[in-house]
């Protein structure tokens, strides 16, 4: 009788128990439906000046309209806000220094090394000097944002798994969005100028002449077929650490060179004259290289608004979620796209001391006190920390490896950030898209725009600093008595160097050096990539002929040919020659493999082009290793890649010339240093029991893109990341792709002809895992298949009324 009684116990508790689970499972889903973004529906807005409308179609992709621009900025804020708040969110808290109060003590380091910025603080004071204008339609767009998110059912549901509500939108965060685009695209600035400041030290002037080159055979300028490279000789002797085994004892860098994917913040833009296009208008390309995590950063839509002449202005391509402007594509005059210009934006100034001049220090301005900023930094689950920051009147300082550096960099001075990208919305000529580039406040940026007429052309968009022209190679860290680090405020836009109409009818950057003549030296060095991009991305243009359209312009940008790693292979193919690989299967393997295994590009299927790669990055390994330990003791992201992008070209130029004096000791020739690169390339690839015929690009190369929340719901979290889709291209050819990084959109419309137009990007339009619009278009992104610009018959529409 008792057991009887217990059994039915224990059938009623598990029943409630699966009840109650049930439960939960039904709650969390309903909670989730709730935070969906509103796609029918009325909405009733406060401030509309006449009326606005969101209609989406079969891809979530909007067009938004409205009676006024004020109006079509609330429906643009409101529209972020329902589909991508937490991105948003992120975008505020990484450029204010404020992820810890979401994320704990994990994000503090982050947190104290850009708040040391202050951004947050300059962000209140450029609203300030803002103009009456701007701030109202700035007003209107964060309206927008907050109605948006309280509109939804429930909270975005990030903030259920961090615990805290979601803040209200300001005016200063649209301005930290833009400054957190500072930090993706000028990040690394300072760790370069610590590196290059550690070259010096430990280079002779000849040694660094030959190691960082201000130029190479790849380098693709737009006003010159190539930049003349100088009789640099090779010096009779390297440096001291060239080379070098590290010593026993001695930590190993964190990662595998050649597991790295170096230099990647980037992009690729084209434009081809209408000279040479099948309707008489300009063709303008771009892809963006950025992270592809989910939701994808860019967010699609088509804005519709008077044009203040009697017709209509519409403006198609992608916004950044946090901001109310269309950031590349075409207002039907002109369309325009966007890569870094790897500009010398940043100076660290070395600050002199005075024992007889307590708590100063001594800048190009002469003796000054810092200004002491006590910074509170919220930590979810600990008490607040405090930073103090100092800051000079050249900026912040930072104290690094026993020394003191102010950091003088263009995100920090007045003008850095504005809203005068929505004056591109008015343009109507190249000419005047040209005129409006230099006063972007934005990270200066290579501007390509082309016009209905056919016009193409090039200039920098976002600010330059008025400097001592210093030339390309020289941004080491400053002394007090440089006075190239004294700036006086920005360019006007008519010194900045342009390039309009060239004669072969099209131009291209790619993250290059962009001028042979005297007006690269206003831009600077800031990292230039080494080129081959931009040389295969060019030359891939002229391939066109005298006539093309929108799909073959399109197509460059899928171009994975393996061109700059071809001499590559046929060094390693040299060095296995039939004295090394005699009695070692392993490397009789690789040469085969290096033989069939190579489609000459970097394919999916391609063990060879992935055995070439290594060992490019093992020889990297081996003869900078040493200078990477050291320079990793100074600043994570220092290393001699960040010196100089272009060290391949000068591993190549070793290799083939073979100078005595830069052997390293412990090999007896230049064969055994190369097949010392082979065997460690081959080991890696085979580390982990694997055949080295199944070592493919693809199985490296495989998307990682997830939310990041992702890991934080065990349950749920595939839901929250792709499949392994595993990616065609690298990253020294146009199709550039890596497991976290790679081209953020490809965009390529004729202006005035944007029907056309071709787009795709890596994730949907939502950042929700129950929308539809989640992943719609990522296989579009993949294959690379020719997807519409312009959005579609409108499914679902949701109208905003008084």
């Amino acid at each position: 009788m008792r057991n009887n009684r217990l059994l039915v116990w224990s059938r009623r508790v598990l029943i409630i128990a699966v009840g109650l689970l049930v439960l939960a499972i039904a709650a969390g889903w309903l909670y989730l439906r709730g935070s969906l973004a509103q796609l029918d529906g009325l909405h009733q807005a406060a401030g509309l000046e006449t009326t606005a409308s969101i209609a989406r179609d079969a891809h979530g992709v909007p067009v938004i309209s409205g009676g006024s621009r004020g109006d079509v900025a609330y429906a643009t804020g409101f529209v972020h806000a329902q589909e991508r708040f937490f991105q948003m969110d992120l975008l505020r808290r990484v450029a204010a220094g404020e992820l810890s109060e979401l994320f704990g003590d994990r994000a503090l380091p982050l947190d104290k090394s850009h708040r040391m910025h202050r951004f947050r603080a300059r962000g209140e004071l450029a609203l300030k000097t803002m103009p009456a204008a701007d701030r109202a339609l700035l007003d209107r767009y964060v309206a927008g944002v907050n109605d948006g998110l309280n509109a939804l059912g429930a909270k975005p549901f990030e903030y259920a798994l961090v615990g805290l509500p979601p803040r209200a939108w300001s005016p200063a965060d649209t301005l930290l969005v833009i400054w957190a685009m500072y930090f993706d695209l000028q990040g690394n600035l300072e760790s370069r100028e610590l590196a290059r400041g550690w070259f010096r030290e430990h280079a002779t002037e000849e040694q660094r002449a030959f190691l960082s080159p201000e130029a190479t055979p790849w380098d693709a300028p737009l006003d010159a077929q190539g930049v003349a490279t100088g009789d640099v000789v090779i010096p009779a002797a390297p440096p001291a650490w060239w080379g070098q085994p590290q010593a026993a004892g001695t930590p190993a860098p964190a990662r595998v060179a050649q597991a790295e994917f170096f230099n990647t913040v980037g992009s690729n833009n084209w434009a081809v004259a209408g000279a040479r296009s099948d309707t008489g208008a300009a063709i303008v390309a771009d892809d963006m290289h950025l992270g592809i995590q989910l939701p994808a950063i860019w967010y699609r839509a088509a804005l519709q608004f008077p044009d203040g002449k009697g017709g209509q202005r519409r403006m198609v391509g992608v916004t950044l979620p946090g901001t109310p402007f269309v950031v590349v594509g075409s207002n039907g005059h002109v369309a325009w796209g966007f890569t870094n210009s790897y500009g010398d934006y940043l100076d660290l100034i070395a600050l002199d001391s005075d024992p007889a001049k307590p708590g100063q220090v001594r800048t190009q301005a002469g003796w000054e006190t810092p200004v002491a900023h006590e910074e509170t930094i919220l930590v979810k689950g600990a008490p607040a920390a405090r930073l103090v920051v100092r800051e000079t009147s050249l900026g912040p300082i930072r104290d690094v490896d026993g020394r003191s550096y102010a950091v003088h960099w263009t995100a920090h001075l007045p003008g850095a950030v504005n809203f005068n990208a929505g004056k591109l919305e008015s343009a109507d000529t190249l000419e005047q898209a040209l005129a409006l580039a230099p006063t972007l406040g934005i990270p200066a940026q290579n501007f390509v725009a082309g016009d209905d007429k056919g016009n193409i052309g090039w200039t920098v968009a976002g600010p330059l600093p008025r400097r001592e022209a210093r030339g390309l190679v020289s941004t080491y860290p400053l002394t007090a008595d440089d006075a190239a680090g004294r700036w006086q405020g920005w360019l006007a836009p008519e010194e900045y160097p342009k390039v309009v109409n060239p004669a072969e009818g099209h131009l291209a950057t790619a993250n290059s050096r962009q001028l042979a003549g005297e007006g690269a030296a206003l831009i600077g060095d800031g990292g230039y990539d080494l080129g081959a991009r931009t040389h295969q991305v060019r030359d891939g243009l002229a391939s066109l002929g005298a006539k093309t359209d929108v799909k073959k312009v399109y197509a460059i940008g899928l171009d994975d040919r393996a061109l700059f790693l071809t001499a590559w292979r046929e060094r390693a193919m040299g060095a296995l020659d039939a004295k090394a690989i005699a009695g070692n299967a392993r490397r009789a393997e690789a040469r085969a493999l290096l033989k069939d295994g190579w489609t000459g590009k970097a394919s999916v299927d391609s063990v060879g082009y992935r055995i070439t790669r290594g060992f490019i990055y093992a020889l990297y390994d081996i003869l900078y290793g040493g200078a990477n330990v050291e320079l990793a003791k100074i600043d994570p992201k220092s290393s001699m890649s960040a010196v100089s992008a272009r060290w391949p070209v000068v591993l190549a130029r070793v290799l083939d010339q073979q100078p005595a004096g830069w052997l390293p000791s412990q090999y007896p020739d230049w064969q055994a240093l190369e097949l010392a690169a082979l065997d460690r390339a081959i080991a890696d690839l085979t580390k982990d029991g694997q055949p080295l015929s199944a070592a493919t690009w693809g199985q490296r190369n495989t998307a990682a893109s997830a939310h990041p929340m992702a890991s934080a719901i065990p349950l749920l979290g595939k839901y929250l990341k792709v499949a392994p889709d595993m990616l065609p291209g690298d990253q020294h050819m146009p199709r550039v792709a890596g497991p976290t990084f790679g081209q953020s959109e490809r965009l390529t419309v004729s202006p005035g002809h944007e029907e056309q137009g071709i787009f795709n990007m890596p994730g949907g339009q939502s950042g929700h895992p129950l929308s539809p619009y989640f992943l719609d278009g990522r296989i579009d992104w993949l294959t690379g298949r020719e997807s519409p610009l312009l959005p579609g018959p409108a499914q679902h529409t949701l109208t905003f009324v008084k």
